[in-house]
Parts: structure tokens; sequence; C-alpha cells
């Protein structure tokens, strides 16, 4: 079946198996590489993209399903060569360590000051729960999304 999503600002239109995942159509027919697969069950939260303003783990969603919607990915946050001010908190504040949750994390960050601009730091933990860091201990996530609250 032939799907077509604005990702990113740009129309991408293929043909795609009807049980293709929106995750693997980012990575494999928009050939957009930083939203990563973590586990492939929903788990880890590393597949994190925002569809149609809201984050969602692109795991768990079919591409047809987001046929006629706009997706946002993590190469789409930058705006004139600037980073998002979730990515600069993120880098500001030691949010990261090997990086490989960091785009889905900024993602569901996002998505979560979205909802609540001036969260807790008990909310940040709550509202990140679905999204898994194996290196960091989640101090300095948590610091950096307070950080980006405060801009």
């Amino acid at each position: 079946m032939k799907i077509t999503i604005a990702i990113n600002g740009r129309q991408e239109s293929h043909e795609v198996e009807p049980r293709t995942l929106l995750v693997h159509y980012i990575r494999e027919h928009a050939r957009l590489t930083g939203t990563n697969i973590g586990c492939d069950t929903s788990s880890c939260g590393a597949c994190t993209v925002h569809l149609d303003g809201e984050a969602v783990k692109s795991c768990t969603i079919l591409a047809a399903q987001a046929d006629g919607g706009t997706v946002t990915t993590i190469e789409g946050l930058a705006k004139n060569g600037e980073m998002h001010p979730m990515q600069k908190a993120f880098m500001e504040n030691h949010g990261l360590q090997c990086g490989y949750c960091t785009p889905g994390m900024v993602m569901a960050a996002i998505g979560l000051l979205n909802e609540n601009p001036h969260p807790t730091e008990d909310d940040v933990r709550l509202g990140l729960e679905g999204n898994l860091c194996r290196c960091t201990g989640y101090h300095n996530i948590v610091k950096s999304v307070l950080a980006a609250a405060k801009k």
C-alpha cells in the first residue's frame, strides 16, 4: 500500500507492507536513523517521535496508521542550525552518556513539557518512566528537562 507522511516538514510517499511499523518506515524508507530501535516491545522509548504533535513510541504504531499525518523526529528539532532548547539542555546538563536513548528521551521530554510546562522533579520522573536509560541513573536527564522548562 502507498502511504504519505510529512516527516520533519518534508512529504514522504512510499509503498509499504501493511504490517510495517512506523519506526521501520522512518529508518528504512525516510532514511532518518536518529530514531532508534531499542526493544521492539514498547518498553524502552528509544523510538519516541511526535505524531501529530503527540509523543508516541513509533514501534507501537503501524506506518499505515500515520498515513496523512505529521511526524517530527529528533532530526527535525533543530531550526536554522540552532538546537532545540531541550537538546541544548541535555548537552549543557550532561543528560546523556552513551546516547542511545537520548533521541527518544528528548522527544518524550518535549512531549512532557507540551503537556506540563512547569513540572516538578517528580512530574519529570513520572512523565519519563516509559523511557529507559541504562547508563545515566536519570539524575542529569531530570536536571536537563527541568532546565529546559525554565527557558
